[in-house]
């Protein structure tokens, strides 16, 4: 049997939201799994959202470059070990110079091996820097996107979010922003239904109709209540069907639409610290 702590009770209410008494029986079936513990939470009917966010305790810049006919862009994350490094003026400065430098890479690998300058290499620089500022310094997130108008928006330099655009529109430079905003708050897993894993969807699958059983629902209405519930998950958690943070009265894609008719979000792509 696993040894649960108090700590480890209080990561998991801090994580899910649920209570402290809740949070140890989680622990102890999941035999101090904190994945299975966020599943049984889940299938006991906790209001739990799916755990998706980073869980490494890192700190840092998120920035974002677009080229200048916006047609590709690209987010990182540039990390270190305090809040007050990540804050300062110099080390965001050179968070902007790693994105500009990567924007000619497709891999993270690939622009660690190349020049910095003519003495060193891009690892070389991170390594000098940890020696300079005396905390690990390390390129985190990466991620490039191509498409006919490129948008991005930066929050609090915590989270860095880049959108596409199926054509460049009038308008198009604060649709872009602020579907990139939407992506940034509100934290899609995919662009649409499509994009989502089949994996992730039966797993929602088996949750909801687990919850639907303990509640005595009647086991021939059980599919059709399933795939209501299908289509509820991807409208929180698929960017295009999310309602639109702005006016919730119409999704993200009826919002792109308003803009210009027909146009659409290609994609998108999101790094975040912490």
């Amino acid at each position: 049997m696993a040894n649960i702590t108090a700590a480890d009770v209080n990561k998991l209410r801090t994580i899910t939201g649920a209570g402290m008494m809740d949070c140890k029986k989680a622990l102890v079936e999941a035999e101090g799994d904190f994945d299975k513990a966020i599943e049984v939470l889940r299938k006991k009917g906790q209001k739990v959202a799916a755990n998706r966010s980073d869980r490494e305790s890192t700190e840092g810049a998120a920035v974002a470059y677009v080229n200048a006919d916006k047609t590709k862009g690209i987010v990182i994350t540039l990390n270190c070990e305090t809040d007050f490094v990540g804050k300062n003026e110099g080390f965001v400065a050179l968070a902007n110079e790693m994105a500009e430098k990567a924007f000619n890479f497709e891999t993270k690998e690939e622009f660690l091996a190349s020049a910095y300058n003519d003495s060193m290499t891009v690892a070389e620089k991170l390594i000098e820097q940890t020696g300079v500022i005396g905390e690990k310094i390390e390129i985190g997130g990466f991620e490039k996107l191509e498409g006919a108008f490129i948008g991005s928006y930066v929050h609090s330099g915590k989270i860095a979010t880049i959108v596409a655009l199926s054509a460049a529109v009038e308008g198009g430079d604060e649709a872009a922003k602020n579907v990139a905003m939407q992506a940034a708050a509100m934290n899609p897993i995919a662009l649409n239904g499509d994009g989502v894993d089949q994996a992730v969807i039966e797993k929602e699958k088996e949750i909801a109709r687990e919850q639907l059983i303990a509640e005595g629902k009647p086991a021939d209405k059980l599919e059709g209540i399933l795939v209501g519930k299908v289509n509820r998950f991807f409208k929180d958690n698929t960017l295009v069907a999310q309602d639109y943070i702005k006016d919730s009265s119409m999704s993200v894609e009826k919002y792109i639409d308003s803009v210009s008719k027909g146009l659409t979000v290609a994609g998108f792509k999101r790094v975040a610290i912490g």
